[in-house]
């Protein structure tokens, strides 16, 4: 492996531990090089906190070795002034003269001003290392700002014989009938505490009750967002209970806008549902969601194009009859076991 690719591989490994903690901030990562030693790393933590370059130069014991060290970082270094100061200055301040960055920041504020500081400070610097790889590791962050919406992922599990749900039974208890083994349900509540939303339609919430929480994981529980065109959700319902920032996508408006952490927004049914949807979902600074369901939600967002990423669980039960899950078309990227069940990722390419 190439030297520079080496340590930006390093950066990428170390802005993994941000990960759904660091929104609406991208995650990002952090290594300094002294004669092909580290001397120094960091991550951007969290919201509000040092980013990833700060913790970097302040982890060097010996500071004097700044000067003829190479910082390697996997996203633009910042410009501007936020909540913390900018990083380029940092650098430069600190008499580093080589930065290699793996890939420019698509946010306005930044967008290669943070990269035309350093080089007009006279720091020699390398941009495009691994750059492909330092996208993906913040698809979030760069669709966000470049699509203005959020990078959108289905999830479902259906049976060997294709069904989302049975036909439930008069009089049926409020809560899911589990496809999936506890290994698959509890990678769902990871991948919860990475994204920052989840959305479910009425039928779900009605229907399975559903926290839509991290309990099976540690992290933070993403926003829930519902579909709830004429508020047939009852208000005894887990995501009414305040615990977590929960917005209700209807028609009208109710006489009682609701407490605390819920919010109602509007929108029309009748016209392109996934557009408005991420338009809200835009409005509210959420980068990322999980779509859930049920069928008509997901079959919605397929047939509109507005989708990045599907993960779609098979399990071993078989229900004969039922709701049949949905109709996605593609070759999947990925094909793993997670217990006793299937698990495919496809891609929209």
């Amino acid at each position: 492996m190439k030297i520079h690719e080496k340590y930006i591989n390093r950066c990428i490994q170390l802005a993994q531990n941000g990960l759904g903690r660091t929104y609406p901030n991208p995650v990002v990562g952090s290594v300094i090089v002294h004669n092909d030693r580290v001397i120094g790393e960091g991550w951007h933590q969290k919201a509000g906190e040092p980013h990833a370059e700060v913790h970097a130069v302040n982890s060097v014991r010996d500071k004097s070795l700044l000067p003829k060290s190479t910082i390697y970082v996997s996203l633009e270094p910042c410009s501007h002034y936020g909540k913390t100061p900018p990083c380029s200055n940092l650098i430069i301040d600190s008499g580093i003269k080589k930065v290699v960055i793996g890939t420019v920041d698509p946010f306005s504020e930044v967008a290669g001003k943070g990269i035309k500081k350093l080089m007009d400070a006279g720091c020699e610097v390398r941009v495009g290392v691994l750059e492909q790889e330092c996208r993906e590791l913040n698809k979030r962050f760069f669709t966000y700002h470049t699509k203005q919406r959020p990078y959108i992922i289905l999830k479902w599990a259906q049976t060997g014989d294709g069904f989302l749900a049975p036909t439930p039974p008069k009089n049926a208890k409020r809560e899911p009938v589990w496809i999936t083994g506890k290994y698959s349900q509890q990678l769902v509540h990871k991948w919860r505490a990475i994204e920052q939303a989840i959305l479910v339609g009425t039928n779900t919430a009605v229907m399975d009750n559903p926290k839509l929480n991290t309990r099976l994981w540690q992290g933070n529980d993403p926003v829930r967002v519902v579909l709830d065109r004429n508020q047939r959700i009852p208000q005894d319902s887990h995501l009414f209970d305040g615990s977590v920032k929960t917005i209700v996508l209807t028609e009208k408006l109710p006489e009682s806008l609701g407490t605390g952490n819920v919010i109602f927004e509007t929108l029309d049914f009748n016209g392109d549902l996934p557009k408005q949807v991420c338009e809200i979902l835009y409005r509210h600074e959420i980068q990322s969601v999980i779509i859930e369901g049920g069928r008509k939600t997901l079959q919605t967002f397929i047939a509109a194009e507005m989708w990045d990423e599907a993960r779609i669980f098979t399990g071993r039960p078989y229900f004969k009859e039922g709701t049949k899950a949905p109709d996605l078309q593609g070759r999947p990227i990925s094909e793993t076991k997670t217990g006793d069940d299937d698990l495919k990722i496809f891609l929209n390419d």
